[in-house]
């Protein structure tokens, strides 16, 4: 029997998505809380991983297991031996032909950026800082030059184990959301900003990289096109140093209607 579970996460305390020999880390804390409900070992499959920091709104695994259980069963149960920060949001039996990565046709990403003179607190570690006026048209204008199938080297972390760098992005949604309390201070009018982001699949920090592109052509600190030719040059020195983790999110992968899956869940709502 093939299971998917929807599981959610705040990953300020994690190592990241994938285990890791210090065990720290959501997948092994998943599989241990799976384990002791099923009381055998469980090993998960995800339709993608994160990095240390980035929270994740829906993600979404697989197992194989001998046992009949009704999916909320798994929910509730698992739910128990987990961590407060982590939870399982549903479950559902699949065909074995299911696979949480290989059946994914697109993935989707959100980046909350907080642009206010004064650092988050209520929302630390939650959202992303930037305590300078973005220019909300430049940013637009910059991504355009990031929609479709490109070589993303630029945005590519060096210890990427991607086996291609070539990706297509399908969609990329700014939105300001605001005005976020606080004072305004040097030109500085609180707000939340959010980028959506929707690919095919996405290489080690390539999500982060750009954050630290299109915050600096928010700032005025280059022009629009400048995005065209840090992506041209097909070399991570030419663009801006990486975002802070903070603020990313893992939506959520995307899959054919005829799996049945959810497609979201209600925290995509809270998000600003």
């Amino acid at each position: 029997m093939r299971v998917a579970l929807g599981v959610s996460y705040n990953g300020q305390a994690y190592s990241g998505w994938q285990s890791q020999p210090s065990g720290n880390t959501v997948q092994d804390h998943l599989e241990a809380a799976l384990g002791r409900f099923a009381t055998q070992k469980v090993a998960t499959i995800c339709a993608g991983r994160t990095d240390a920091g980035v929270h994740g709104l829906m993600q979404v695994v697989h197992f194989d297991t001998g046992l009949q259980r009704a999916p909320f069963s798994w929910v509730r149960g698992t739910n128990t031996f987990l961590p407060p920060d982590i939870a399982v949001q549903w479950a559902q039996p699949v065909p074995d032909a299911f696979h949480a990565r290989a059946c994914a046709v697109a993935r989707r990403y959100a980046y909350v950026l907080l642009q206010s003179p004064v650092r988050p607190s209520v929302e630390a570690g939650r959202v992303g800082w930037v305590f300078h006026e973005l220019d909300g048209q430049a940013m637009q204008d910059a991504v355009q030059h990031l929609l479709g199938e490109h070589d993303f080297s630029s945005f590519r972390a060096s210890a990427c184990q991607a086996k291609s760098p070539v990706k297509t992005l399908h969609r990329i949604a700014i939105t300001r959301r605001g005005p976020a309390n606080g004072p305004s201070l040097h030109g500085c009018a609180p707000c939340y900003w959010r980028f959506e982001f929707e690919g095919n699949a996405f290489l080690h920090h390539m999500i982060r990289n750009i954050m630290g592109c299109i915050v600096a052509i928010g700032q005025g600190l280059y022009p629009p096109q400048w995005m065209r030719q840090v992506l041209d040059a097909r070399s991570r020195d030419a663009a801006a140093p990486t975002f802070s983790p903070d603020g990313l999110y893992f939506l959520g992968p995307v899959y054919a209607p005829e799996w049945g899956l959810p497609t979201r869940t209600a925290a995509y709502d809270w998000l600003p």
